[in-house]
């Protein structure tokens, strides 16, 4: 098995991520980290804190300089954070040690760092915001063609009233659509700038820290904290949050797929489904499969980033790394499982025929709640759902129907009871709001 499966040749195609995969590699890293500090540069320069001609060179030579991760290996496992040699590596490359000796004035490794997860985090939202639209567009799809197309609903894995896949796919995809909803909110209040110095006092940075804070973040196109949030992890654990709500969207959309295909219910047809080596009747739901596996690894990977959230005093090394190990796998595995959902709703179709035989299968008794109600109509509903139980025992004990031992004791039941089309309540009204729900959302986008 290889070490990561989002990075081997082997295993990357089945768990894809897309254009996340090189928000999260170290040149990436790299390079956030020095916009970072040229924008930091500039905005000081244009306060008056370090020459603005030296800022104005720092700023360009960061858009300008390459630095090579290999490079910084061994001082980084020295120092136990990569900026103190970039920075390094930086001030040799700029050729300027006049200009150079200012390069991150009055900032820590922390500010550095945690800005630059930001600016990516960032690119990661949009990403995931595009998969996101295109998976409620495809299941809006379903939701319209078939609000009234009946199938039978399950709980607990059984049987129990009648319900349509137009409202499963709206299901599916309603807490997306409350995804995006809370999305503008998640990126004013997560996507923040950091700049508070060593202990988070920014007694380096002088008077105007604040001001400076304040600068760096307009200029990064990022939130100003007002604070120091060195040790309080919240931004990171909300973004984490709203990640891992995804992922767990996706794994419950998943798990229903899994079942809906089996041979025993085969109500869904699924696109590009896998072959067995040796059985070549079978077509194995693999993306769903990948999807359910990726939830538990984010959902694992998110309650390692809330345990690694109680940082020690004002800095704390060890709960930091815990979180560079356990953000990016989250991320890339929510991005693997988007990127499955879109060819997954994308590539499915409904057996309408199997539905119904599956609904006609059980005996009539998926109409046992409406016949409760119906009978309640003329006697008291306990006594009307102990009939209803009665003859539920009946047809399994004698291998009858539900309608036919029902109306052999009501001969004036109301045949509608039985008719599913009639028994889906606010099915097919919710799969169509559903589907005006995406249709705004499109139009807002």
């Amino acid at each position: 098995m290889t070490g990561s499966l989002f990075d081997s040749p082997l295993y990357s195609g089945l768990f894809p991520t897309g254009e996340v995969k090189r928000l999260f590699s170290d040149s990436a890293a790299i390079r956030a980290m020095l916009l970072v500090e040229g924008a930091l540069a500039k905005v000081q320069g244009q306060a008056g804190v370090i020459p603005e001609i030296s800022a104005a060179a720092i700023h360009r030579a960061s858009l300008e300089v390459q630095i090579d991760p290999g490079a910084l290996t061994q001082a980084t496992a020295q120092n136990g954070v990569p900026v103190p040699a970039l920075v390094a590596a930086f001030r040799s490359e700029m050729k300027a040690p006049e200009h150079a000796q200012y390069v991150h004035w009055g900032a820590t490794s922390q500010d550095i760092m945690d800005t630059a997860l930001m600016l990516r985090l960032r690119q990661v939202l949009v990403l995931l915001e595009q998969d996101i639209r295109t998976v409620l567009d495809a299941l809006a799809g379903l939701a319209q063609e078939h609000a009234h197309t009946v199938m039978a609903a399950r709980t607990w894995g059984q049987h129990a009233t009648p319900t349509s896949f137009g409202a499963v796919a709206g299901s599916w995809g309603a807490p997306l659509a409350d995804l995006l909803d809370g999305l503008p909110a998640l990126r004013d209040s997560a996507l923040i700038v950091s700049l508070s110095g060593a202990a988070g006092t920014a007694s380096a940075l002088g008077a105007g820290a604040a001001q400076q804070r304040a600068d760096l973040a307009a200029a990064l196109g990022l939130a100003d904290p007002a604070c120091s949030w060195h040790t309080d992890r919240a931004p990171v654990l909300a973004i984490s949050g709203w990640i891992t709500r995804v992922a767990v969207a996706l794994g419950k959309m998943a798990e229903d797929v899994i079942a809906m295909v089996q041979s025993e219910t085969g109500e869904l047809v699924l696109d590009g489904a896998g072959a067995s080596s040796t059985m070549p009747q079978k077509q194995n739901p693999v993306a769903a499969s990948a999807m359910v596996s990726l939830h538990a690894q984010i959902n694992a990977a998110n309650a390692l980033l809330h345990g690694a959230g109680t940082h020690r005093f004002q800095r704390d090394g060890a709960a930091w790394m815990t979180e560079w190990a356990a953000l990016p796998q989250l991320v890339l595995g929510s991005a693997s499982a988007l990127r499955h959902a879109v060819a997954l709703t994308g590539g499915m179709r409904p057996d309408i025929a199997r539905m119904r035989a599956n609904l006609d299968s059980g005996a009539g008794l998926i109409f046992a709640e409406a016949l409760s109600f119906a009978l309640a109509g003329a006697m008291p509903r306990p006594q009307a759902q102990a009939t209803t139980k009665e003859l539920c025992q009946k047809v399994m004990a004698e291998g009858s129907d539900l309608k036919t031992v029902a109306q052999a004791a009501f001969p004036d039941l109301d045949e509608t009871v039985f008719d599913p089309e009639r028994q889906l309540g606010t099915a097919p009204d919710d799969a169509l709001a559903f589907a005006a729900r995406v249709g705004a959302l499109t139009q807002d986008a």
